[in-house]
């Protein structure tokens, strides 16, 4: 995974998180959806009608596109959750992720 960060920004200290069973970098301070956008993961889920890639769109806890699973608990919003070590996100995203 490429990490999309700036890299001249203070961040707090590096973490490690778990998306779908692959270890990525994350900052204390961060929320799930920064640090999936910074590993390069844009789809977070599958609609249910179609099944087609779903994203994150407003980033700030409104439109709930951003569901992912978080330590085993479904339909977390990443843009309104803070990373902790270790965690664990599952994202029904494409197979590369």
């Amino acid at each position: 995974m490429e990490d999309l960060r700036i890299p001249s920004l203070s961040r707090g200290a590096k973490i490690r998180i778990f998306v779908n069973g692959r270890e990525a970098a994350a900052y204390e301070g961060e929320t799930v959806l920064a640090a999936l956008i910074a590993s390069g993961v844009r789809t977070l889920r599958r609609s249910r009608v179609h099944g087609e890639g779903r994203g994150f769109l407003c980033g700030m806890g409104v439109c709930y596109e951003c569901l992912v699973s978080i330590n085993g608990r479904a339909n977390q919003r990443a843009c309104m959750t803070e990373v902790e070590d270790r965690m664990e996100i599952g994202v029904d995203g494409p197979e590369e992720m």
